[in-house]
């Protein structure tokens, strides 16, 4: 009988051996679905959602979409923000942690065999739960990379790129034609592929596909999105969409991948253009380009973001910019150690009046509070305080910032989820 410590998040870790990693390659991943019959090709269709940004909210449009054509779905993402529970929806609602624990304890004799990492081990659990749940379509969020990553031991009907920038260097490579290479390895043979850079497509993705041979439709040269009247159009069809869910301006390229992959698998998964005109059924994505009103009218406005990384920066800068004014900005951050974090911090550095850099606890990776201080002073950052919590930073946030005002959060999932869980899930203001 195994006995399971107080968290799921805890069991895998227990399951995975210390210490908790990350360890690239396919090989344990294909020698536990051969131990526990899991076949490559799954019984439904499967979406494989790989890139730099927007792989989340992407997932989330197919999600809610194929959820308002009348589908039983299951998303697979990672991480998870609060609870290791949402790493899993099913048919909209993150899955149990009875299912959870009953898929744990199953792979637990594997896992002693075969030195699973904790995301190939969450990954297993997760596919395990879609087909005993016999779920219709499945969409897999790529962890890391593509080519190596857990999801990719899948065989997909339909592949995504989102976008391609630096992140994750240390194990994809330095620049961004290594790290398209590795994206574009989620890519198959004859599989229809999408690719989200409209505006500067990584060299290294379009020879990928061309090399293996797979038909890939690129936003801005195959299909189109039009916000002013939302529009879709595409492999000659065109359809009526509804605004993004959220508010940054490349949530538009995120519905237009979504949408594509739609109208590609529509002989498996038909779904009527009523399905995606307007939302129904849509899902809370907590922490993508979010603004609140925690503290009211009067208060300052709240926008809260998992940006970790200097392209969703710069998206992040193109929301202030677009909103400030002359309202005064203070941003609380908190990053990982292996961050490009003077990249990350510098598209900001014109619209933040003053910084609070907070320490992120639960992760050995975490950057220390003088070293991200540090950079935001060589940078020559206005008004920096280092090693305050959250609760003293959102306080000196209320009695500083007037209506109208700005309060940014970002900088990593370990940051936000320090918020109150409340903020986040609630109606948007």
């Amino acid at each position: 009988m195994v006995s399971f410590p107080d968290t799921l998040s805890d069991r895998v870790a227990e399951l995975a051996g210390p210490p908790e990693q990350i360890v690239m390659g396919l090989e344990r991943m294909l020698a536990a679905l051969a131990a526990l019959k899991i076949p490559a090709r799954l019984p439904m269709p499967v979406i494989l959602v790989g890139g730099t940004n927007g792989k989340g909210s992407t997932v989330a449009y197919l999600e809610a979409f194929y959820r308002q054509a009348g589908y039983r779905v299951g998303a697979y993402t990672s991480p998870h923000l609060w609870q290791f529970t949402e790493r899993l929806r099913l048919d909209g609602r993150p899955a149990s942690e009875s299912l959870w624990r009953r898929q744990l304890t199953e792979i637990a004799d594997t896992a002693r065999q075969i030195p699973l990492t904790y995301f190939e081990i969450a990954t297993l659990a997760a596919v395990r739960m879609m087909l005993a749940t016999g779920v219709d379509v499945a969409i897999l969020e790529v962890g890391l990379g593509g080519r190596l990553d857990a999801v990719n031991a899948f065989t997909p009907d339909c592949s995504i790129v989102t976008t391609v920038d630096l992140d994750h260097q240390d194990w994809l490579g330095s620049d961004r034609a290594s790290i398209g290479r590795e994206k574009a390895g989620i890519f198959r043979r004859k599989v229809p592929a999408l690719y989200g850079d409209a505006e500067d497509p990584c060299a290294s993705v379009l020879a990928a596909a061309v090399r293996a041979d797979v038909p890939l439709r690129q936003l801005g040269r195959d299909f189109h999105i039009d916000p002013l009247r939302g529009k879709w159009s595409g492999f000659g069809q065109e359809k009526q969409v509804p605004a993004p869910l959220w508010a940054a301006p490349s949530q538009w390229a995120n519905l237009a991948l979504a949408v594509a992959a739609l109208s590609l698998l529509e002989a498996k998964l038909p779904v009527p253009d009523s399905a995606i005109s307007a939302w129904t059924r849509a899902p809370e994505l907590p922490g993508r380009c979010q603004w609140r009103q925690p503290w009211g009218k009067d208060g300052p406005d709240l926008l809260v973001d998992v940006a970790h990384n200097p392209q969703a920066a710069r998206q992040l800068a193109a929301l202030l910019a677009a909103r400030k004014g002359a309202a005064r900005c203070h941003a609380i951050v908190g990053m990982l150690a292996d961050k490009d974090m003077a990249g990350t911090l510098a598209p900001l550095l014109h619209w933040v009046d003053a910084w609070h850099v907070l320490e992120i606890t639960g992760t050995p990776r975490a950057a220390a509070t003088t070293q991200l201080g540090a950079v935001l002073e060589g940078m020559n950052a206005t008004t920096v305080s280092a090693g305050v919590g959250m609760e003293q930073a959102l306080a000196a946030a209320r009695t500083t910032l007037a209506g109208g005002d700005i309060l940014l959060c970002f900088g990593s999932f370990h940051l936000v989820k320090q918020l109150p869980m409340a903020w986040l899930q609630s109606d948007p203001a």
